[in-house]
């Protein structure tokens, strides 16, 4: 028993001393607005991944302040700065369930999407940054449509559908190349049915003329052009797609409302 006894007590006072070491090691409490300050400095001299746990460490020493909600904010926004776009959007998503009444909200949510759009890959490549970076800015322009974040999410909105369009086309190109034509036509009615406003819808509906052709459904081709025509008139796109069916000997001509495209040019164009 008396083995026992002091047994227990040298595993008490050691794990006290393990205890005091560890309150040791961590950094004695600051004064709130010194901590913040001094991590904003940190920040102005580049050293983001520094900045970033000095704004934790205001988050940690004092929750409750008001330091503390803005400091989570700046930690994300270091992050950003440094390129370390998944740290980022994991503290603004713990922001954003924390405070979505805060003044910041609005900035938290155009970063978080920022995140994405700094990450969107050519069109060669995978685009699920792309449809998460417009998802992202299309809440900011229906939650905060007053912000100037907003005005500036409807800049990148056009940017990120142009830059998907052009995915679209990328690949239904290369369907055509290898002659798969159902698939082909697939991509390029994906531009012209949901990307009507970009720079690539003069192809889209060029090339859609070129597969109907290809595929012998003259009547989609020409209706195709039609439409080409009628809204792109001097594009270089609507010459090629008339010289084919003229090489074809058809004409174009006005789509029915049977046709898709007729759909399409009652409702977009």
């Amino acid at each position: 028993m008396l083995r026992l006894t002091l047994a227990c007590a040298l595993a008490a006072c050691l794990a006290a001393c393990a205890g005091d070491k560890d309150k040791d090691e961590l950094p004695p409490d600051e004064v709130v607005e010194s901590l913040y300050n001094k991590a904003a400095d940190t920040l102005d001299k580049g050293e983001y991944t520094e900045a970033a746990k000095q704004f934790a460490e205001v988050e940690r020493q004092h929750p409750y302040s008001q330091w503390a909600t803005k400091a989570q904010v700046m930690e994300a926004f270091s992050y950003y700065q440094n390129t370390d776009y998944d740290e980022a959007v994991t503290a603004l998503n713990q922001f954003i369930d924390l405070h979505p009444g805060n003044a910041d909200a609005a900035y938290a949510y155009y970063l978080r999407a920022l995140c994405n759009y700094e990450r969107i890959a050519d069109v060669e490549r995978d685009q699920g940054f792309a449809h998460d970076a417009l998802k992202g800015m299309q809440e900011v322009i229906s939650r905060f449509p007053d912000s100037s974040y907003a005005k500036d999410a409807v800049l990148k909105v056009g940017l990120i559908k142009d830059h998907m369009a052009g995915h679209e086309m990328s690949v239904g190109r290369w369907y055509l190349s290898q002659k798969l034509y159902i698939s082909a036509i697939g991509r390029f009615r994906e531009v012209v049915e949901k990307y009507q406003t970009t720079s690539h819808v003069p192809e889209a509906l060029e090339r859609l003329v070129e597969s109907y052709l290809a595929l012998g459904i003259t009547k989609e081709a020409k209706a195709t052009a039609a439409v080409l025509g009628y809204n792109f008139p001097g594009s270089e796109w609507y010459g090629h797609a008339y010289d084919l069916l003229v090489q074809n000997n058809l004409t174009p001509e006005a789509p029915d409302d049977e046709s898709w495209i007729g759909h399409i040019w009652h409702q977009v164009f």
